[in-house]
């Protein structure tokens, strides 16, 4: 027999002890590092005093730690608060035309210059933050209600019900927002009295079909769980259980779609009032004041620059916000710091 070779199958149990109970002479020492020379000891550590947190607890306190989301925080506050007192930034009234400051640039007390029609840049793109973050947040807020309304009963209730409601997100689906919204927009109806509430309207029967989508699938996730079938046998009715507990689990994808898309439906608005189907020219908004300045891009380019860099500042602070707080909710992510 090789001398390697271990005659006594027995060996390797703990303690050097056969089946007998009595000692082996083959056996396995095993050897245990020092509980103070284990890093393990304080990543496992659990505060067993505090107070479980929940997962917007846990995604709280990792916001908390994401520069991205604080830059994107200060950002949004700070736009949020132009559109709330933009008298509190200018002074000048942006409806004030001179045609000898006609083009004219900077000077005292008027920043960015003067528009091809003499007026004020800085106060027209001050005063026209409020149009524009107007038609992205209740176009957002009206998407999240239609569409998390709609996808929330079709993924809990399924049966013909999901199937009518998915062929009809299916048939506003296959139009592109832009594009659907310049054939609405075309129409008598919002063509003869264009405003704020006409854009929103337009671009919420659009954007709808893609919260709905993706509410389905996390109701459809979240309608198994356990504390769904304990809510149904305690006597909860079907849409009390929907209500109380599937929507506010299904919530956390929902966010993060609304907070990106949020950007992009003032992008729209934009590029609505930049093709002439957006707001009426009597409402200031950056993509007026854009669509104003394309015809005096060489002659005074920094005119089209200032709407556009505020234009971008604000729909990039909403894209790191959605970024920052779908990191956050990812319980991969989260597992992970």
């Amino acid at each position: 027999m090789p001398e390697n070779q271990n005659p006594n199958p027995e060996a390797g149990l703990p303690i050097g002890k056969n089946r007998a109970g009595k000692i082996s002479k083959y056996h396995i020492p095993h050897f245990v590092a020092p509980l103070d020379e284990t890093p393990l000891q304080g990543v496992d550590a659990v505060k067993e005093t505090g107070k479980p947190l929940s997962m917007w607890g846990e995604a709280w306190r990792s916001l908390r730690k994401r520069p991205l989301f604080i830059v994107s925080v200060i950002l949004i506050v700070s736009v949020l608060v132009v559109a709330a007192f933009p008298s509190l930034f200018s002074s000048t009234d942006p409806t004030y035309c001179a045609l000898e400051n006609s083009n004219e640039g900077s000077r005292a007390g008027h920043p960015m210059g003067f528009n091809f029609q003499g007026c004020d840049v800085y106060a027209r793109v001050i005063h026209g933050t409020r149009a524009s973050l107007m038609v992205g947040v209740f176009t957002t807020l009206f998407v999240v209600i239609l569409g998390g309304a709609i996808g929330a009963l079709a993924g809990f209730y399924g049966g013909w019900l999901d199937i009518i409601l998915a062929r009809l997100g299916d048939i506003f689906f296959a139009l592109p927002l832009i594009l659907g919204a310049i054939i609405v927009m075309q129409l008598p109806a919002f063509r003869e009295n264009r405003s704020v509430w006409t854009v929103i309207i337009t671009l919420s029967i659009f954007g709808w079909p893609q919260v709905a989508r993706i509410t389905r699938g996390a109701v459809l996730e979240a309608r198994n769980a356990d504390f769904v079938k304990a809510s149904r046998a305690l006597g909860l009715s079907r849409f009390n259980s929907l209500v109380r507990h599937v929507i506010p689990n299904a919530m956390a994808p929902v966010i993060v779609v609304a907070t990106v898309n949020l950007g992009i439906y003032i992008v729209a608005e934009s590029t609505l009032s930049f093709l002439g189907l957006g707001l009426p020219p009597n409402v200031m908004s950056w993509g007026n004041d854009i669509a104003a300045a394309q015809n005096q891009l060489r002659n005074n380019p920094m005119m089209l620059m200032w709407p556009a860099l505020f234009l971008s500042l604000t729909v990039l602070s909403f894209i790191m916000l959605g970024d920052a707080v779908r990191d956050a909710l990812d319980p991969k992510t989260r597992k992970g710091n």
